[in-house]
């Protein structure tokens, strides 16, 4: 089950780089808030589909949540709004590759404090190791 998840966010990761080269187009045609706001509100009908045919109806109320939890509905469209300014600037690689060095580094520090209601994974070397490649690779990519 565990390489099945690693190849689904692999695909996923992979979905990341075609809306990046779909958005810079779209933002410099329409507007970078308004592509925005296109990839949102695209989504959302196409989750309020998903949940109307596959979500449990006796799930707990969406409004009974801790208000942080719903963070990332304010991080989502920075990050939307980052990639469709940023791409056509740097490209769809040097992009994805500096988005990919943040979120590692930051999953490494969430992780190892067991932030945000996750279990504790310890930074150990193989993860710096990992980190530093990928720092590596930001730096190939920018040079060449």
């Amino acid at each position: 089950m565990r390489h099945l998840l690693i190849l689904l966010v692999i695909a996923g990761g992979m979905g990341l780089s075609v809306e990046a080269g779909l958005l810079g187009p779209l933002g410099s045609e329409v507007g970078d808030l308004w592509a925005t706001f296109s990839i949102f509100g695209v989504g959302a009908a196409l989750t309020f589909l998903l949940m109307l045919f596959f979500s449990p109806r006796n799930s707990p109320s969406f409004f009974a949540q801790p208000a942080w939890q719903l963070l990332g509905g304010v991080l989502g469209p920075i990050y939307v709004v980052i990639l469709t300014v940023a791409t056509p600037a740097i490209g769809i690689a040097m992009t994805m590759i500096g988005i990919l060095a943040g979120q590692v580094f930051k999953s490494l520090i969430i992780d190892h404090y067991g932030l945000l209601g996750t279990p504790h994974r310890k930074i150990d070397t193989r993860r710096i190791i990992a980190l530093i490649f990928i720092i590596a690779a930001l730096v190939l990519v920018a040079q060449g």
